[in-house]
């Protein structure tokens, strides 16, 4: 990838490291939000809304990154020509809904492998104004990575949208209560040993962590399995995107019988999903080791916030990239002896043992010390084979997902109006995509039915 070299005329804004890495010549991966419109798509007004209510929200949208002469990125602020920005799909009139998911199937596949461009602002709107079976119309927002992760992106798209029932009001979403902190003061001696155990456990699991992440980001590999081709360049190779809907409030009830949160019942049913899936494609191969790469958000918030705040110099929430990565093992799957909710339990004792290591900020001190005395490129080559080494109008729907990753299958996730939303990517042609939506569903619904008759 060659970016542009130009002088600056004004103080530019510095590119933070994170960006720097997923904008090289090893990685580009952005970031695909869809909206599900109600209505029939107008596009009359998209430049003056782009222009009025999205370049305003942050300089990144109307900058390029350009490199000094020490190849040290910053953000050059540019004109922005819309037009050039906004993108129509075109298909034959008149088509069934059905035809129209399988050409937006298409679609999705063909812009998530194009590059965007690095002489213009890193993202794009895409109009697709056909009816589907989800939606009267839908639009896709491309943004590059290095412009902010998924809360970034996302308080930027929340902060474009008004209240459905009064659109003079801005979208709000209720704040979640802090847990009460129990009190310990009468434990004495018990409580000391307690923490004890606790620093050394820490220690322990911090340092076996972070060692394997290391083998994990260097030369050990999960093995070929239904789930990774271990093809070189596959962030190169076409991909199917679908999205699986999981109801909030059975989530909550499994939530309940296993004492865990809503994210170890997500990952337990993603990671069993995954096993069926594995399990059904080759008996043999769900139980081989396999890998899962966990994205953790690391700004200390308890809700979403909004643009203002993210923007102020002392806020716990800053625009940017603030994410680390976990290895996470999916637990095997015995068909014959394993039920559904061991699997849950399993797969929630292994999140929380890894929750309670260092290894996610030590992972991250690696690549800063990498950035300083290897360059960002040698940086943004370990979280390469990080990844290759492990396997709106009235909205009525929304998902998102990435594109330009090294794996053969990416899933996201998003809530929305009682509903959870996984985003599932896979290598087009390697994975059959319906058949693992199926499977996430069944290991949806045996979790559920296994809760309830528990």
């Amino acid at each position: 990838m060659e970016f542009n070299k130009t002088p600056t005329v004004e103080e530019p804004e510095p590119v933070s490291p994170h960006a720097q890495y997923l904008n090289s010549s090893v990685l580009s991966i952005c970031v695909l939000a869809v909206l599900e419109s109600e209505v029939p798509i107008d596009d009359s007004q998209t430049t003056v809304l782009l222009e009025k209510m999205l370049l305003p929200i942050n300089p990144r949208f109307s900058s390029i990154m350009v490199l000094d002469d020490h190849g040290v990125g910053h953000w050059k602020k540019v004109e922005v020509k819309l037009e050039d920005h906004v993108r129509v799909a075109v298909f034959p009139d008149g088509l069934p809904a059905t035809t129209y998911d399988e050409c937006f199937q298409e679609y999705m596949s063909k812009i998530s492998m194009e590059m965007l461009p690095q002489s213009r602002p890193l993202w794009e709107i895409h109009l697709f104004k056909y009816p589907t079976s989800n939606a009267a119309g839908t639009v896709v927002l491309k943004f590059h990575h290095a412009l902010g992760d998924g809360f970034s992106l996302m308080g930027a798209l929340f902060s474009c949208t008004r209240r459905a029932d009064d659109p003079s009001l801005p979208l709000t979403f209720p704040s979640s209560r802090p847990k009460p902190i129990p009190n310990n003061h009468g434990a004495g001696g018990l409580s000391i040993l307690k923490k004890a155990h606790g620093f050394v456990s820490l220690l322990f699991n911090s340092a076996s962590d972070f060692a394997w992440s290391l083998l994990k980001s260097s030369f050990l590999e999960d093995e070929q399995n239904p789930i990774r081709s271990g093809t070189a360049g596959v962030e190169f190779r076409p991909k199917t995107v679908s999205t699986v809907n999981l109801s909030l409030d059975r989530i909550g009830q499994i939530k309940e019988k296993i004492g865990g949160t809503i994210n170890d019942v997500l990952c337990g049913v993603i990671f069993y999903g995954v096993r069926l899936y594995m399990y059904n494609s080759n008996r043999s191969s769900s139980h081989i080791s396999s890998t899962a790469l966990v994205l953790l958000n690391t700004r200390i918030i308890n809700n979403i916030q909004s643009i203002q705040e993210m923007m102020k110099p002392d806020t716990k929430a800053p625009w940017g990239n603030y994410f680390a990565f976990l290895h996470v093992s999916i637990p095997i799957l015995d068909a014959d002896t394993t039920t559904p909710l061991d699997f849950v339990l399993k797969a929630r004792q292994i999140v929380k043992r890894k929750r309670s290591s260092l290894a996610v900020y030590l992972n991250a001190k690696l690549l800063e010390t990498t950035r300083k005395f290897r360059g960002p490129e040698r940086a943004a080559q370990i979280i390469h084979s990080t990844l290759k080494n492990t396997s709106l109008h009235p909205v009525s729907g929304l998902y998102f997902t990435v594109s330009g990753v090294p794996q053969s299958l990416t899933i996201t996730a998003v809530s929305y109006m009682g509903t959870l939303r996984l985003g599932v990517e896979a290598e087009k042609d390697f994975i059959d995509n319906q058949q693992f939506k199926s499977c996430i569903e069944e290991a949806f619904r045996k979790i559920f039915e296994a809760a309830l008759s528990a």
